[in-house]
């Protein structure tokens, strides 16, 4: 069974606006040293994939950057959403070119907007996770939770299966988005819960049988397309089907009520820098607990993400705020309610100032 990487690339990140844009995703933002999310995302994989076993999913608007940045991959391993349907769509998009490309493929999906510092631990993560998928399991990798977060999903651990190159397997119980502040508190006292890190290994037949047996309107679309491939037909067969797709995640669609699903909790230095927040356990902070990017003039100012462009950030007594300064937006927040700059953007749309997302 050869191993293949499917990488998501889609969306543009919410949360991090006014520097995440439509046409300037979070993906291809440097928010972290010199490469963009997304040329991490590959550099970190590249030693265990050949260019040729790394495949990307994403959006019309967003392929040819993606191309520059990742020059090493082939054209044709890009495959292109005309519409975003959600994880489980751009999965099994992924899953049926796979397929035709090697039926008996094991496909490691992975994320192009998420941090990850103990690199080389998080290939070991990969390489034990594929020997569980091999013997017949959907794997979600799971992240040893650090604090009672109410940012991410968790994962109820059941019984251990099995300890692969030091990584133990646990058969994966329950998934719980998003809990209340208390509830994530007790998960994380009770030491059974792993974070839901949205990334997954498993075979690709077996998650082709679950598409079929839990989506079975989806999986019907998804023939009709996947018949066409290789062919002249591919690309009008997709834009005809692929809008009528209902739009569902990978966790509601496949995980929740998939029969064979086993989590492998790691500590591999995760983020999915969902919001500007999570930056600042990202990046150098200075003396006074500031994190700062671009030219910052302060005075009494503690605690405060400061992330600027060419123009000089100048504050006074600011403590625990949020300032992202670009051409044409400047958000000015607490940090404690950074959660609600997706609540913004969708006001900026509805209000009609689209030229600023």
């Amino acid at each position: 069974m050869a191993f293949y990487a499917l990488i998501m690339a889609g969306g543009f990140g919410t949360r991090l606006w006014p520097l995440s844009r439509h046409d300037r995703p979070k993906q291809s933002l440097k928010l972290a040293g010199k490469r963009t999310m997304f040329e991490h995302a590959v550099d970190r994989i590249v030693p265990l994939f050949q260019p040729e076993h790394i495949l990307v999913v994403t959006g019309a608007e967003h392929v040819e950057d993606l191309k520059a940045q990742a020059p090493e991959l082939p054209d044709e391993n890009f495959i292109v959403e005309p519409v975003g349907r959600g994880t489980a769509p751009a999965i099994g998009l992924g899953a049926i070119h796979l397929r035709r490309e090697d039926p008996d493929a094991v496909m490691a999906v992975l994320t192009a907007d998420h941090f990850i510092t103990k690199v080389e631990r998080f290939r070991e993560l990969l390489l034990a996770s594929e020997q569980v998928a091999q013997a017949g399991h959907l794997v979600t990798l799971g992240i040893k939770p650090t604090s009672p977060s109410t940012g991410y999903g968790y994962i109820k651990q059941g019984e251990q299966l099995d300890t692969v190159n030091g990584f133990p397997v646990f058969r994966a119980e329950r998934f719980t988005e998003k809990p209340g502040a208390e509830t994530a508190f007790q998960m994380l006292e009770s030491g059974e819960y792993s974070w839901n890190s949205g990334m997954f290994v498993w075979r690709v037949e077996q998650v082709m049988a679950e598409f079929q047996r839990q989506m079975a309107d989806f999986y019907v679309q998804l023939a009709q397309v996947e018949a066409t491939l290789g062919t002249p037909g591919y690309e009008p067969t997709l834009k005809r089907i692929w809008p009528q797709v209902a739009k569902q995640t990978i966790d509601y669609g496949i995980m929740e009520g998939a029969e064979d699903v086993a989590v492998m909790p790691a500590d591999i230095g995760w983020s999915d820098v969902g919001s500007w927040a999570s930056l600042v356990d990202l990046l150098p902070v200075d003396e006074d607990g500031n994190v700062v990017s671009g030219p910052h003039a302060g005075i009494d100012t503690r605690d405060t993400l400061i992330f600027g462009s060419e123009r000089l950030v100048a504050t006074i007594g600011l403590e625990g705020m949020i300032i992202v300064d670009t051409e044409d937006a400047l958000l000015v927040c607490p940090m404690d309610r950074e959660q609600e700059v997706r609540d913004l953007v969708a006001k900026l749309a509805e209000q009609g100032k689209g030229v600023y997302l």
